[in-house]
Protein backbone atom coordinates (compact mmCIF):
# COMPACT_ATOMS: atom_id res chain seq x y z
CA UNK A 1 0.00 0.00 0.00
CA UNK A 2 2.92 2.35 0.59
CA UNK A 3 3.53 2.27 -3.16
CA UNK A 4 -0.11 2.99 -3.92
CA UNK A 5 -0.26 6.46 -2.44
CA UNK A 6 2.27 9.19 -3.07
CA UNK A 7 2.61 12.71 -1.79
CA UNK A 8 3.51 15.06 -4.59
CA UNK A 9 4.83 18.56 -4.00
CA UNK A 10 4.87 21.13 -6.75
CA UNK A 11 8.08 23.06 -6.00
CA UNK A 12 7.42 25.84 -8.47
CA UNK A 13 4.11 26.74 -6.88
CA UNK A 14 4.80 25.45 -3.38
CA UNK A 15 1.53 23.52 -3.45
CA UNK A 16 0.73 20.06 -2.10
CA UNK A 17 -1.45 17.46 -3.74
CA UNK A 18 -2.43 13.87 -3.12
CA UNK A 19 -2.11 11.66 -6.15
CA UNK A 20 -1.58 8.05 -7.15
CA UNK A 21 -3.67 4.90 -7.12
CA UNK A 22 -5.55 5.87 -3.95
CA UNK A 23 -7.06 8.93 -5.55
CA UNK A 24 -9.76 8.99 -8.15
CA UNK A 25 -10.88 11.94 -10.24
CA UNK A 26 -13.39 12.91 -7.57
CA UNK A 27 -10.79 12.81 -4.79
CA UNK A 28 -7.69 14.34 -6.36
CA UNK A 29 -6.84 17.92 -5.44
CA UNK A 30 -6.17 19.97 -8.57
CA UNK A 31 -2.86 21.84 -8.95
CA UNK A 32 -2.95 24.80 -6.59
CA UNK A 33 -1.14 28.09 -6.68
CA UNK A 34 0.30 28.14 -3.19
CA UNK A 35 0.13 26.66 0.28
CA UNK A 36 -2.76 28.91 1.35
CA UNK A 37 -4.81 27.61 -1.57
CA UNK A 38 -4.01 24.04 -0.56
CA UNK A 39 -5.07 24.67 3.05
CA UNK A 40 -8.27 26.33 1.87
CA UNK A 41 -9.01 23.36 -0.41
CA UNK A 42 -8.50 20.68 2.24
CA UNK A 43 -10.61 22.61 4.72
CA UNK A 44 -13.47 22.38 2.24
CA UNK A 45 -13.13 18.61 1.88
CA UNK A 46 -16.24 16.88 3.28
CA UNK A 47 -15.91 15.07 6.61
CA UNK A 48 -17.06 11.46 6.85
CA UNK A 49 -19.74 10.37 9.24
CA UNK A 50 -19.03 7.51 11.63
CA UNK A 51 -20.93 5.10 9.40
CA UNK A 52 -19.13 6.26 6.25
CA UNK A 53 -15.77 6.00 7.98
CA UNK A 54 -16.50 2.47 9.23
CA UNK A 55 -17.65 1.33 5.80
CA UNK A 56 -14.59 2.78 4.04
CA UNK A 57 -12.20 1.32 6.61
CA UNK A 58 -13.75 -2.15 6.27
CA UNK A 59 -13.59 -2.00 2.47
CA UNK A 60 -9.92 -1.10 2.72
CA UNK A 61 -9.16 -3.84 5.22
CA UNK A 62 -11.23 -6.62 3.66
CA UNK A 63 -11.11 -5.78 -0.05
CA UNK A 64 -8.03 -3.55 -0.32
CA UNK A 65 -10.28 -0.86 -1.79
CA UNK A 66 -7.87 1.96 -2.58
CA UNK A 67 -10.61 4.45 -3.37
CA UNK A 68 -11.96 3.90 0.16
CA UNK A 69 -8.47 4.55 1.49
CA UNK A 70 -8.35 7.76 -0.53
CA UNK A 71 -11.62 8.93 1.01
CA UNK A 72 -10.25 8.31 4.51
CA UNK A 73 -7.06 10.22 3.77
CA UNK A 74 -8.66 13.16 1.99
CA UNK A 75 -11.26 13.70 4.68
CA UNK A 76 -8.53 14.00 7.34
CA UNK A 77 -6.06 16.27 5.53
CA UNK A 78 -7.40 19.24 7.52
CA UNK A 79 -6.32 17.41 10.69
CA UNK A 80 -2.75 17.29 9.41
CA UNK A 81 -2.79 21.01 8.63
CA UNK A 82 -4.03 21.75 12.15
CA UNK A 83 -1.38 19.60 13.82
CA UNK A 84 1.45 20.86 11.60
CA UNK A 85 0.58 24.46 12.55
CA UNK A 86 1.51 23.64 16.17
CA UNK A 87 5.14 23.05 15.13
CA UNK A 88 5.81 26.27 13.23
CA UNK A 89 7.99 27.54 16.09
CA UNK A 90 10.87 25.30 15.02
CA UNK A 91 11.58 27.39 11.93
CA UNK A 92 10.77 24.70 9.36
CA UNK A 93 8.50 25.37 6.36
CA UNK A 94 4.81 24.79 7.03
CA UNK A 95 4.47 22.91 3.75
CA UNK A 96 7.21 20.45 4.70
CA UNK A 97 5.56 19.82 8.07
CA UNK A 98 2.24 19.15 6.34
CA UNK A 99 3.93 16.85 3.85
CA UNK A 100 5.45 14.74 6.63
CA UNK A 101 2.20 14.75 8.56
CA UNK A 102 0.40 13.43 5.48
CA UNK A 103 2.83 10.50 5.45
CA UNK A 104 1.89 9.76 9.05
CA UNK A 105 -1.81 10.00 8.15
CA UNK A 106 -1.38 7.44 5.40
CA UNK A 107 0.39 5.07 7.77
CA UNK A 108 -2.48 5.46 10.22
CA UNK A 109 -5.08 4.71 7.54
CA UNK A 110 -3.14 1.61 6.52
CA UNK A 111 -3.13 0.26 10.09
CA UNK A 112 -6.56 1.48 11.24
CA UNK A 113 -8.94 -1.20 12.53
CA UNK A 114 -12.58 -0.02 12.50
CA UNK A 115 -13.57 -2.72 15.00
CA UNK A 116 -11.49 -1.22 17.83
CA UNK A 117 -14.22 1.26 18.72
CA UNK A 118 -12.26 4.50 18.10
CA UNK A 119 -12.54 7.12 15.37
CA UNK A 120 -9.75 7.44 12.83
CA UNK A 121 -9.06 11.00 13.97
CA UNK A 122 -8.05 9.79 17.45
CA UNK A 123 -5.89 7.01 16.04
CA UNK A 124 -4.20 9.14 13.37
CA UNK A 125 -3.02 11.90 15.72
CA UNK A 126 -0.24 9.68 17.07
CA UNK A 127 1.05 8.74 13.62
CA UNK A 128 0.89 12.29 12.28
CA UNK A 129 2.81 13.71 15.25
CA UNK A 130 5.36 10.89 15.12
CA UNK A 131 6.27 11.67 11.50
CA UNK A 132 6.45 15.40 12.16
CA UNK A 133 8.61 14.83 15.26
CA UNK A 134 11.02 12.68 13.29
CA UNK A 135 11.24 15.27 10.52
CA UNK A 136 11.95 18.08 13.00
CA UNK A 137 14.64 16.12 14.82
CA UNK A 138 16.39 15.30 11.54
CA UNK A 139 16.24 18.78 10.06
CA UNK A 140 16.13 21.30 12.90
CA UNK A 141 19.85 21.19 13.55
CA UNK A 142 22.88 19.86 11.73
CA UNK A 143 23.87 18.18 15.00
CA UNK A 144 21.21 15.98 16.60
CA UNK A 145 19.83 17.42 19.83
CA UNK A 146 17.66 14.49 20.87
CA UNK A 147 18.36 10.80 20.41
CA UNK A 148 16.92 8.99 23.44
CA UNK A 149 13.23 8.77 24.35
CA UNK A 150 13.73 11.06 27.37
CA UNK A 151 15.55 13.65 25.24
CA UNK A 152 12.76 13.63 22.65
CA UNK A 153 10.19 14.20 25.40
CA UNK A 154 12.20 17.15 26.69
CA UNK A 155 12.75 18.57 23.21
CA UNK A 156 9.05 18.82 22.40
CA UNK A 157 7.87 19.97 25.85
CA UNK A 158 10.62 22.18 27.30
CA UNK A 159 10.00 25.16 25.02
CA UNK A 160 6.27 25.37 25.75
CA UNK A 161 6.87 24.89 29.48
CA UNK A 162 9.45 27.70 29.48
CA UNK A 163 6.94 29.99 27.79
CA UNK A 164 4.44 29.12 30.50
CA UNK A 165 6.97 30.02 33.20
CA UNK A 166 7.70 33.34 31.50
CA UNK A 167 3.99 34.18 31.33
CA UNK A 168 3.71 33.61 35.07
CA UNK A 169 6.89 35.50 35.92
CA UNK A 170 6.91 39.02 37.30
CA UNK A 171 7.17 41.75 34.69
CA UNK A 172 10.65 42.75 35.82
CA UNK A 173 11.90 39.18 35.43
CA UNK A 174 10.61 38.37 31.97
CA UNK A 175 14.01 38.86 30.34
CA UNK A 176 15.65 36.06 32.32
CA UNK A 177 16.92 33.49 29.85
CA UNK A 178 17.56 30.27 31.76
CA UNK A 179 15.36 28.22 34.02
CA UNK A 180 15.60 28.66 37.76
CA UNK A 181 16.31 25.68 40.01
CA UNK A 182 12.65 25.53 41.04
CA UNK A 183 11.51 25.56 37.41
CA UNK A 184 13.98 22.82 36.53
CA UNK A 185 12.56 20.70 39.34
CA UNK A 186 9.01 21.27 38.07
CA UNK A 187 9.93 20.24 34.52
CA UNK A 188 11.82 17.18 35.76
CA UNK A 189 8.90 16.10 37.93
CA UNK A 190 6.23 16.67 35.27
CA UNK A 191 8.17 14.87 32.53
CA UNK A 192 9.62 12.19 34.82
CA UNK A 193 13.25 12.93 33.94
CA UNK A 194 16.33 13.95 35.91
CA UNK A 195 17.01 17.66 36.60
CA UNK A 196 20.44 17.38 34.96
CA UNK A 197 18.76 16.12 31.78
CA UNK A 198 16.54 19.22 31.79
CA UNK A 199 19.55 21.54 32.07
CA UNK A 200 21.43 19.66 29.34
CA UNK A 201 18.51 19.94 26.92
CA UNK A 202 18.08 23.62 27.75
CA UNK A 203 21.74 24.15 26.84
CA UNK A 204 21.31 22.26 23.57
CA UNK A 205 18.24 24.27 22.61
CA UNK A 206 19.84 27.61 23.42
CA UNK A 207 22.95 26.88 21.36
CA UNK A 208 23.06 27.20 17.59
CA UNK A 209 25.01 25.53 14.82
CA UNK A 210 28.36 27.15 14.10
CA UNK A 211 29.85 27.18 10.60
CA UNK A 212 33.46 26.02 10.96
CA UNK A 213 34.53 27.24 7.52
CA UNK A 214 32.37 30.10 6.18
CA UNK A 215 34.28 30.29 2.89
CA UNK A 216 34.69 33.46 0.81
CA UNK A 217 32.60 36.48 1.74
CA UNK A 218 30.35 38.41 -0.63
CA UNK A 219 33.21 40.70 -1.64
CA UNK A 220 35.45 37.78 -2.58
CA UNK A 221 37.67 38.04 0.49
CA UNK A 222 38.36 34.97 2.62
CA UNK A 223 36.29 34.83 5.79
CA UNK A 224 37.78 33.44 8.96
CA UNK A 225 35.73 31.04 11.03
CA UNK A 226 36.40 28.80 14.05
CA UNK A 227 38.32 26.36 11.85
CA UNK A 228 41.13 28.92 11.61
CA UNK A 229 41.74 28.63 15.35
CA UNK A 230 41.56 24.86 15.63
CA UNK A 231 44.81 23.20 16.59
CA UNK A 232 46.57 21.03 14.04
CA UNK A 233 46.95 17.74 15.85
CA UNK A 234 49.55 16.50 13.40
CA UNK A 235 52.06 19.10 14.64
CA UNK A 236 51.35 18.80 18.36
CA UNK A 237 54.74 18.17 20.10
CA UNK A 238 53.85 14.87 21.75
CA UNK A 239 52.36 13.57 18.49
CA UNK A 240 55.52 14.55 16.60
CA UNK A 241 57.72 12.78 19.16
CA UNK A 242 55.60 9.64 19.14
CA UNK A 243 55.67 9.57 15.34
CA UNK A 244 59.44 9.93 15.33
CA UNK A 245 59.79 7.08 17.83
CA UNK A 246 57.57 4.82 15.74
CA UNK A 247 59.57 5.60 12.62
CA UNK A 248 62.82 4.83 14.44
CA UNK A 249 61.48 1.53 15.75
CA UNK A 250 60.20 0.57 12.31
CA UNK A 251 63.56 1.22 10.64
CA UNK A 252 66.65 1.23 12.81
CA UNK A 253 65.05 -0.72 15.67
CA UNK A 254 63.84 -3.56 13.44
CA UNK A 255 67.20 -3.67 11.64
CA UNK A 256 69.04 -4.05 14.96
CA UNK A 257 66.60 -6.69 16.18
CA UNK A 258 67.02 -8.67 12.96
CA UNK A 259 70.79 -8.51 13.49
CA UNK A 260 70.35 -10.45 16.73
CA UNK A 261 68.98 -13.48 14.85
CA UNK A 262 70.80 -16.30 13.13
CA UNK A 263 70.53 -16.60 9.37
CA UNK A 264 67.74 -19.21 9.36
CA UNK A 265 65.60 -17.35 11.92
CA UNK A 266 66.15 -14.09 10.07
CA UNK A 267 64.95 -15.61 6.77
CA UNK A 268 61.91 -17.19 8.39
CA UNK A 269 60.86 -13.87 9.96
CA UNK A 270 61.47 -12.04 6.69
CA UNK A 271 59.40 -14.49 4.67
CA UNK A 272 56.60 -14.66 7.23
CA UNK A 273 56.32 -11.01 8.30
CA UNK A 274 58.32 -8.60 6.18
CA UNK A 275 58.12 -9.79 2.60
CA UNK A 276 55.41 -8.45 0.28
CA UNK A 277 55.24 -9.56 -3.34
CA UNK A 278 54.21 -7.35 -6.24
CA UNK A 279 50.72 -8.87 -6.26
CA UNK A 280 50.20 -7.96 -2.61
CA UNK A 281 50.70 -11.48 -1.27
CA UNK A 282 53.12 -12.35 1.52
CA UNK A 283 56.18 -14.56 1.55
CA UNK A 284 56.49 -18.31 1.98
CA UNK A 285 54.15 -20.42 4.09
CA UNK A 286 55.19 -22.64 7.01
CA UNK A 287 54.96 -25.73 4.83
CA UNK A 288 57.06 -24.19 2.05
CA UNK A 289 59.78 -23.21 4.53
CA UNK A 290 59.58 -26.63 6.17
CA UNK A 291 60.14 -28.33 2.81
CA UNK A 292 63.13 -26.08 2.08
CA UNK A 293 64.84 -26.73 5.42
CA UNK A 294 63.81 -30.39 5.65
CA UNK A 295 61.93 -30.04 8.95
CA UNK A 296 58.30 -30.08 10.00
CA UNK A 297 56.01 -27.06 9.75
CA UNK A 298 55.67 -27.15 13.54
CA UNK A 299 59.43 -26.78 13.89
CA UNK A 300 59.38 -23.74 11.59
CA UNK A 301 56.61 -22.25 13.76
CA UNK A 302 58.68 -22.83 16.93
CA UNK A 303 61.70 -21.11 15.36
CA UNK A 304 59.48 -18.21 14.34
CA UNK A 305 58.04 -17.80 17.86
CA UNK A 306 61.51 -17.89 19.43
CA UNK A 307 62.80 -15.35 16.91
CA UNK A 308 59.89 -12.98 17.58
CA UNK A 309 60.52 -13.13 21.34
CA UNK A 310 64.18 -12.32 20.79
CA UNK A 311 63.30 -9.42 18.51
CA UNK A 312 60.79 -8.08 21.01
CA UNK A 313 63.46 -7.91 23.72
CA UNK A 314 65.84 -6.20 21.33
CA UNK A 315 63.21 -3.59 20.40
CA UNK A 316 62.46 -2.91 24.08
CA UNK A 317 66.13 -2.35 24.75
CA UNK A 318 66.38 -0.05 21.70
CA UNK A 319 63.38 2.00 22.82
Amino acid sequence: MSHSLALAAQPAAGALAVSGAWSSRSLTLPPLGNLDAYISAVNRMPMLTLEEEQQAARRLRDENDLEAAGRLVMSHLRLVVSIARQYLGYGLPHGDLIQEGNVGLMKAVKRFDPDQGVRLVSYAIHWIKAEIHEFILKNWRMVKVATTKAQRKLFFNLRSMKQGFRAEAAEGDTHREGLSDAEVDVVARDLNVKPEEVREMETRLSGGDVVLDPGPSDDGEDSYGPIAWLADGAHEPTVVLESAERDALATEGVARAMGELDERSRRIVTERWLKVNDDGSGGMTLHELAAEYGVSAERIRQIEVAAMKKMRKALEAFA
